[in-house]
């Protein structure tokens, strides 16, 4: 176990949303830490006023991590103000609090900051390195730039900031409404479904990516240095929507091949997803974290015996 050296605040921004409620219900808080979670209605990150009221006690030694954005993928491509306000200026605002306390920042991001060009001309690619970012990051929606652009806006006031970029993230039971809890409303209302089969990703258990985080706290809060750092987490493997959904099918007792594969042709939204956006956890490895474990037996402990993290 990694020991913390003083007694530190770790201040959960968007402590109501899926990943912030998994963050405060962790079991892997590091002891001896002051947690504290803020909404919307507690704070507004937006604004640089509202920031500075809400962390007002943020010292040396505190950590915030930022788990608030606006993830309507679809609807960001008709609401791109506020979809840069909460994924771009949100972070610049709260790396320029973080900065002049000289505390440190965890901002969580995403697969959507890579578009289809990360897979070039091929089907399927290697996972995507954190190095492919800086480089070859080319969102084609308002939700990935927008992320993209909070990226860089972070790393423009705090330096010594931390992305984690995660994707697909799921908890699996209501009141969250996710894919995979999608996927279990639908088996018992409906005797055949279709589901995409050529989008590929990295499916991440919630809870999982709450341990992982808390881990990362635990080394910054103990002097091992991520400043500056991109690293990716998300549990092991990787899977298509169509995938994820007869493996939910399968833990629930029902017949797979009840989900029928269907094009991103046939089942056109507003916003185009990345045909190929897994992560690789090379980055997270080698920063000396814990790998998460398998996406199919974190479904599994979703659908028949979730816990916290």
């Amino acid at each position: 176990m990694v020991r913390v050296n003083t007694p530190s605040t770790v201040y959960v921004i968007g402590a109501t949303g899926q990943l912030g409620s998994a963050l405060l219900a962790s079991r892997a808080v590091p002891a001896g830490v002051r947690v504290v979670g803020l909404g919307s209605s507690d704070v507004d990150i937006t604004t640089i006023a509202s920031v500075r009221s809400a962390l007002a006690d943020l010292h040396g030694g505190d950590v915030v991590i930022n788990a608030a954005a606006f993830t309507d993928v679809d609807g960001a491509e008709t609401s791109r103000e506020a979809a840069y306000a909460v994924n771009a200026d949100g972070p610049a605002n709260l790396a320029a609090a973080t900065a002049a306390a000289r505390a440190h920042l965890i901002h969580v991001s995403t697969d959507y900051v890579f578009g289809p060009a990360a897979s070039g001309s091929r089907p399927w690619a290697s996972p995507l390195e954190p190095s492919d970012l800086r480089d070859d990051a080319q969102p084609d929606t308002v939700y990935g730039a927008s992320k993209l652009a909070g990226e860089r806006a972070m790393f423009a006031a705090d330096p010594n900031g931390v992305v984690v970029r995660t994707a697909w993230v799921f908890t699996g039971r209501a009141p969250v409404r996710d894919f995979v809890t999608t996927m279990r409303r639908l088996e018992g209302e409906r005797d055949e479904l279709t589901v995409v089969d050529d989008q590929r990703g990295s499916p991440t258990y919630a809870p999982d990516l709450a341990g992982g985080l808390w881990e990362l706290v635990a080394r910054m809060l103990a002097g091992r240095s991520h400043g500056g750092s991109v690293l990716h987490a998300t549990n092991a493997g990787e899977a298509t929507w169509c995938d994820l959904a007869r493996a939910v099918f399968t833990i629930l007792g029902a017949d797979p091949e009840r989900v029928k594969p269907c094009s991103t042709e046939q089942f056109p939204r507003p916003a185009p997803r990345p045909p190929y956006s897994v992560l690789s956890a090379k980055s997270w490895e080698h920063a000396g974290l814990t790998p998460l474990r398998d996406w199919r037996d974190a479904l599994r402990n979703a659908l028949v015996a979730p816990t916290s993290g």
